[in-house]
């Protein structure tokens, strides 16, 4: 049975829910989404996975924490600090999948593995494309239109396979919902790229893509894949940037796959 749970870390309150006694695997939502990104794939998973899912800080019901510079991936360490969970698997969705990697680069003896679905590669140098296409939506939202600004976002090609799948309904809903904070100011720290220090990640990582994805994520997933010799990727030619939401099945079912072949310690 899930329970909700609010663990206080760094003067931030983060909204939680746990499946099972202790976690063995922790859910990293991506920009704009909340733990509620997971619902299919934790409907499908039917409590087979102990795990924990969170709004990351200023999203969902967790707190902002204020103007002070912060690290997700610190947040994240800091919750697993809270849970008394030693090591776990990571598994991240855009965004989420970055602040993964990142924590297993930064902090190798905290993660056993990676999934990683659609990873945005912190510190990674966007095209000039994706970097236009941003600063539209950042603009409209710092004037104060903050509809205009969901609704650009919602038209945005990354979703163009997403709403093209049964999912469409809810990943429009959760971009309705967003509060749009993060496209008007942000403190998270600077980190140097990830992508110049691939090689040494050491920790055990399944990659999946998909074919319809954008640009920018397709290379950087080509980077990773090519970077790293502990990666395992699975490429889907007719999935798009969501896979968890456009085949939740298929998603699943590689996950637990991927999983069953860690040992837990």
């Amino acid at each position: 049975m899930e329970k909700a749970l609010t663990l206080s870390v760094a003067g931030v309150d983060f909204h939680a829910r746990l499946e099972g006694e202790a976690p063995r695997a922790v859910f990293i939502h991506g920009f704009g989404g909340t733990l509620h990104t997971w619902d299919l794939l934790w409907e499908i998973l039917g409590g087979a996975l102990p795990a924990l899912r969170y709004d990351q800080r200023g999203y969902g019901r967790s707190s902002g924490g204020g103007d002070e510079p912060y690290s997700h991936t610190e947040d994240l360490v800091g919750i697993l600090d809270t849970l008394a969970v030693e090591r776990c698997d990571l598994v991240g969705v855009s965004m989420g999948g970055g602040i993964a990697l990142h924590a297993a680069l930064e902090h190798p003896d905290r993660v056993r593995s990676l999934t990683l679905i659609s990873p945005a590669l912190m510190g990674w140098e966007w095209s000039a494309e994706w970097r236009q296409r941003w600063r539209a939506i950042a603009e409209l939202a710092r004037a104060g239109d903050m509809d205009a600004a969901r609704q650009q976002w919602w038209s945005h090609p990354l979703f163009d396979s997403v709403r093209d799948s049964a999912a469409s309904v809810r990943v429009y809903e959760e971009i309705m919902a967003f509060p749009g904070t993060q496209w008007v100011s942000d403190n998270q720290r600077p980190v140097l790229p990830d992508i110049e220090r691939l090689h040494q990640l050491t920790t055990p990582t399944l990659l999946l893509t998909g074919g319809r994805d954008e640009a920018d994520f397709r290379l950087s997933a080509d980077l990773l894949a090519a970077g790293a010799n502990t990666v395992r990727r699975i490429d889907e030619p007719g999935l798009g940037h969501l896979l968890h939401l456009e085949d939740p099945s298929g998603c699943a079912q590689r996950l637990l796959d991927f999983l069953g072949e860690r040992s837990v310690d």
